[in-house]
């Protein structure tokens, strides 16, 4: 029974994807929270798909590299977000609607064009995940991302609580808020980026909002839901890489369904806003 507990810790490789899914589960779970209490999931994840059309183009111009595919994604998610803004400000279309034209356009296009490149089994990974694909230059990239953006949202926690709760009173206490907004939005669009390796565009949704909005099931502290929400995101994916092998699952999309099933069960089992718990205060009523 140890020996095969043990199993793949034997392995470099899941080494790798475990202490990579430990940081990136870490950082997106941080993240989540200012996902959750901004609620603007939809709009990170329509730009979670708008990556692929960017690594597409990536790949056109300059070829695949190690760096293409993470500064095309980058490019492509600022583009169209920052265009998606500029839609709704200077015609009737509100942005969600914007954001949902553009990035289902560009999505369309990325999938043909990365087709047309022949690099089918790459999209796959892309879409998907491939987090037993990471070399050591990927996981000392993760880890200088996670560092960065944890490191700037940690400095930066109060001004930007203050920005999402109340905008006008941070604003007249002199709290830059319009450029506390893109900064915000520009480091939610990297953490998603760490995260394609592990999850991939289609599911690094989930990997973005399901810790902290969990964590807001069992706790009204803000405190708690980053810190917990944190926790959380990289027990749960570091759980993940090893209940897929040994399972033999797809360690991305178990990720995601390991967040999806501690959701599910503290959604009904929780103390404070469980299903349960509203059940039992009604029949008692």
């Amino acid at each position: 029974m140890m020996e095969w507990f043990m199993e793949p810790l034997r392995h470099e490789f899941n080494q790798r994807a475990l202490i990579a899914a430990l940081i990136i589960g870490l950082t997106n779970g941080y993240a989540s929270a200012f996902v959750v209490l901004k609620k603007s999931a939809l709009k990170v994840g329509s730009l979670s798909h708008a990556l692929l059309p960017g690594i597409a183009v990536a790949i056109l111009v300059v070829g695949l590299h190690d760096w293409s595919a993470f500064l095309g994604a980058l490019f492509a998610a600022l583009l169209i977000g920052l265009g998606s803004l500029a839609v709704s400000r200077g015609t009737r279309i509100d942005q969600d609607s914007a954001l949902a034209i553009l990035y289902t356009a560009a999505f369309s296009g990325g999938i043909i064009l990365l087709r047309r490149l022949r690099v089918t089994q790459e999209m796959e990974a892309w879409l998907f995940g491939n987090i037993m694909g990471l070399r050591d230059t990927d996981l000392w990239t993760n880890f200088w991302i996670s560092l960065g953006a944890l490191g700037i949202l940690t400095a930066l926690h109060r001004p930007l609580l203050m920005t999402l709760f109340d905008a006008e009173v941070a604003a007249t206490l002199g709290v830059p808020v319009r450029f506390l907004n893109y900064l915000l939005l520009a480091i939610l669009i990297i953490v998603l980026i760490s995260s394609l390796q592990a999850v991939g565009c289609m599911l690094a949704l989930g990997l973005l909002v399901t810790p902290a909005a969990t964590v807001y099931l069992l706790t009204d502290s803000t405190n708690s839901l980053f810190w917990g929400g944190s926790l959380l995101g990289g027990f749960c994916a570091a759980s993940a890489v090893l209940i897929g092998w040994w399972l033999n699952l797809e360690q991305g999309p178990t990720i995601v369904l390991v967040l999806g099933a501690v959701f599910l069960a503290v959604f009904v089992l929780s103390p404070r806003y469980g299903l349960v718990r509203h059940w039992v205060a009604k029949r008692t009523d």
